[in-house]
């Protein structure tokens, strides 16, 4: 196993698959949030991919005698999950931000997965949360099951548009 030092010496390439790892996937699904307005958008996704690599990464570095790695991932879950909270908000009685939170979630695994050296299932893991992302928008507009309660259209439908 490399060690810390040959991993953060920004001359190797062991440095930058994690890092363009990252970036691809975070900004892959950072995009699609960006592109439909929602709070975390690439900026935010590519840095919760980025630091969860690093940080994984970095626990798989300390590995020895009396030492554990999978404490240091124990510990991301449980402060994305402290992030993941502060963006649910209630407003009258409707929860929002569920999906966005979820979405940190899923940047983190990826992020843990890249940080592990699990590159083809991290990209594999990114499509499929674009799929759900994309399915769910898709049928949330075209299937009137879909679309209720707080998953109605935000867009005023052409009927509800009052004459001038």
């Amino acid at each position: 196993m490399e060690t810390a030092v040959q991993f953060f010496d920004p001359l190797t390439l062991e440095f930058w698959i994690p890092i363009g790892m990252s970036l691809l996937c975070g900004g892959m699904i950072g995009l699609e949030r960006q592109l439909r307005g929602k709070p975390a958008g690439i900026r935010t996704s590519i840095l919760i991919c980025l630091s969860t690599t690093i940080f994984i990464h970095l626990g798989m570095q300390t590995m020895g005698e009396g030492t554990d790695a999978s404490r240091v991932l124990g510990q991301v879950v449980t402060g994305v999950g402290f992030l993941g909270a502060g963006v649910i908000i209630s407003r009258e009685g409707t929860l929002t931000g569920v999906t966005t939170a979820s979405v940190v979630w899923a940047l983190a695994a990826i992020g843990s997965a890249i940080g592990f050296g699990y590159y083809k299932g991290a990209f594999a893991l990114s499509l499929v949360a674009l799929f759900v992302l994309w399915l769910m928008d898709y049928l949330e507009e075209h299937v009137e099951n879909f679309a209720r309660g707080v998953h109605k259209p935000s867009k005023p439908v052409k009927e509800d548009i009052p004459p001038p």
